[in-house]
């Protein structure tokens, strides 16, 4: 006999919100089979990563700053998620917000003044906006699949950045290397802790949750993105147009990624660089699928990915493992939550009549 799925006629409630720590202790314990094989010790190997980081204040400042962009982009992508609407370029309109608010700070390189940071992060955002309009009208207009269009844009965002850090915007004290000048003290993000990197776009990050889980909860345009992700030809019965849906929420994804962006050139980066982000727009695919779509879920799933990249880079330094240990983490925490996913949903049931199935 062969195995079929057969699906659930109720997926219990409590096992989608327990799925996140089922696929966590699966990840773990994949991970010290990992280092079992990489002849690392399992338990100073999963120290490393899960431990060490949040051992000092500095580490747990850390893991605000690198939680911080995983945060935001994750809330903004599970509205799009919500309502169907696949945003897989949140990279490029981060790398895009990046840019232009840089462009802004070096502008007002030779000035100072307390606007300075507001007009960065308003930059940044509409920014991000402007380039995640051009995957909604492509998606609108030509039904072209955002998926793609999105993901292929963010390759030309980080190919714009490079352009400009080789010419236009590279400093020019900078001895010929590709980056801008150090933004002046008014285009910094003020420090929260005195001694460590975090800045106040922790708050700001905070601010967007609470600003999504009302949104998603409390007002009409949450209801439409729920309608228009579960029940597509109801609401649009209901008088909800699709393409107003699909408008908002990829205005809504870019404008908080181009924030990100602007948040990490004006915080811990200080400048403009060919690279500005290690993928906190990938990762926050990863970030909102682990939060279920909801904003609070996405703040502790943003947590959670931020340690897997301070516990990476101390993997890195103490046990001497190369850096694509990160990247495995990540991929097997999405895997085995995927994996409960489909377990929720659909059981595994072994009949004569599969295999009948499968033979014809």
């Amino acid at each position: 006999m062969l195995p079929s799925l057969v699906k659930r006629q109720q997926p219990s409630t409590l096992m989608v919100y327990l799925s996140p720590v089922i696929a966590l202790i699966l990840s773990m314990v994949a991970g010290v089979i990992l280092f079992l094989i990489m002849k690392v010790s399992p338990f100073g190997g999963l120290h490393a990563f899960f431990i060490e980081p949040l051992s000092t204040k500095y580490g747990i400042a850390e893991l605000g700053v690198k939680a911080t962009p995983l945060v935001l982009i994750g809330v903004a992508l599970s509205l799009g998620f919500k309502a169907g609407v696949w945003n897989i370029g949140a990279e490029g309109q981060l790398t895009i917000g990046g840019l232009c608010g840089g462009a802004m700070a070096l502008y007002f390189y030779e000035q100072q003044g307390f606007h300075i940071i507001p007009l960065i992060l308003a930059t940044g955002i509409v920014s991000g906006m402007a380039y995640a309009s051009i995957v909604a009208f492509l998606r609108v207009k030509f039904n072209a699949n955002e998926i793609l269009t999105s993901l292929m844009l963010s390759y030309v965002a980080v190919l714009f950045l490079n352009l400009m850090v080789h010419g236009p915007l590279k400093d020019p004290d900078g001895f010929n290397f590709p980056e801008s000048r150090m933004f002046s003290d008014s285009a910094l993000l003020p420090i929260l802790l005195e001694g460590t990197r975090l800045h106040i776009g922790a708050l700001l990050a905070l601010t967007v949750v609470a600003i999504g889980w009302i949104v998603m909860s409390k007002t009409l345009l949450g209801y439409q993105i729920k309608a228009a992700g579960s029940a597509p030809a109801a609401s649009e019965h209901a008088g909800f147009r699709r393409s107003k849906v699909i408008w908002i929420t990829l205005l809504i994804g870019g404008g908080i990624a181009g924030l990100a962006g602007a948040i990490e050139v004006s915080g811990p980066i200080g400048q403009l660089q060919p690279s500005i982000s290690p993928g906190y727009g990938f990762t926050a695919i990863i970030v909102a699928y682990v939060g279920r779509l909801h904003p609070v879920g996405a703040m502790l799933a943003g947590i959670l990915l931020a340690l897997t990249y301070l516990g990476g880079e101390t993997a890195q330094i103490q046990l001497n493992l190369p850096v694509a240990v990160t990247g495995v983490f990540q991929a097997l925490l999405l895997f085995f939550l995927l994996a409960c996913d489909v377990l929720i949903h659909y059981r595994i049931q072994f009949t004569e009549q599969a295999v009948r199935v499968e033979n014809t």
